[in-house]
Formats: C-alpha cells, structure tokens, sequence
C-alpha cells in the first residue's frame, strides 16, 4: 500500500468512527419554523409570545408582541387572529399545517364537528386573543389535542393539563 492510500484509508477510518461517535445534529427545525411561522404569519416570531391555554370547554391561541411600541406587529397579530378565525370555522387549518409542517393532531375532529366548534376573537393589549370552544366532548377533545401541540411545538411553558 503506497502512502497515499494509507493516508486515505487512515482518514476514512477517522471520519467514520468520528461519525459514528457524534452524529450530525439534527436540522435546525426550530429556525425552520420560525421562518415558515413568519411566512404563515406575517409576523417575526421572535418578537412575539404565543400563549396556549386549555379550558373545559375547549382553549385559547392568544399573541401578544413583545413590545408595545410595535404597532406594526400588533396589527400584524390581530389581522392574523381574524384571519385564522375565519379560516378554521371553515374548516382549513391550512396555516398551523404548514407553519408546523405537518398536520397538527386534533385536526381532523376539528374538521368533522366544524359546526359545533366556537371560534371568539378578541383584541388584547399588544395583541389578539381567539378562544375555541365546544359542548361536544370530542370537539372539546379534538381542540385540546390541537393546543397541547401548539405549546409543545411553541416551547411555551403553558400547562398541558385544563386547570
């Protein structure tokens, strides 16, 4: 064997067990989201707070910007709100899909009890607030299921569990 194919050998060697000891990290899926959320959005996601929060009868997506003097972004968050209000009374959960890059759980039972579900927007200081809400248990179920993602997949902090 010449010394260029030891070399070789010896370097495919060490890239191979270097590997294997320390895989490559993952994707940055949070940066990946947060660019599809601003897109989804129309708004930065790292100069807004997104709260998730489970009720009996079903939750609450509420946006704030994370400062007052951002007028632009508050608009932004109040007509995306409105929007999404609309939107998902008619049954398209397009936005989350894509923001998320996949289908949100719940989803399908919201889709399928669209007339028994709820959707209340509302302005609130540097923000919006819309509250989803239910009498069916399933509906109620199906919302709750969709929130529990949104805090996970938003790193929010919120409780998992209806207080």
């Amino acid at each position: 064997m010449n010394r260029w194919s030891l070399l070789a050998s010896n370097l495919a060697f060490l890239l191979a067990t270097t590997s294997a000891q320390n895989p490559p990290a993952a994707p940055p899926r949070d940066h990946d989201s947060a660019h599809r959320g601003e897109q989804g959005m129309g708004f930065p996601q790292d100069a807004t707070s997104h709260h998730f929060l489970l009720r009996p009868d079903g939750g609450v997506v509420q946006v704030t910007a994370d400062s007052a003097a951002d007028t632009a972004g508050i608009e932004h968050i109040r007509m995306h709100l409105e929007h999404i209000r609309g939107a998902f009374e008619a049954g398209d959960f397009s936005i989350p899909g894509f923001v998320h890059n996949q289908a949100p759980p719940g989803v399908p039972t919201m889709v399928k009890f669209k007339d028994e579900i709820r959707y209340k927007y509302e302005e609130i200081a540097q923000g919006g607030r819309l509250t989803i809400s239910s009498k069916n248990a399933e509906a109620v179920s199906a919302i709750q299921s969709f929130l529990r993602f949104q805090i996970t997949e938003h790193k929010t902090g919120d409780p998992l569990e209806v207080k």
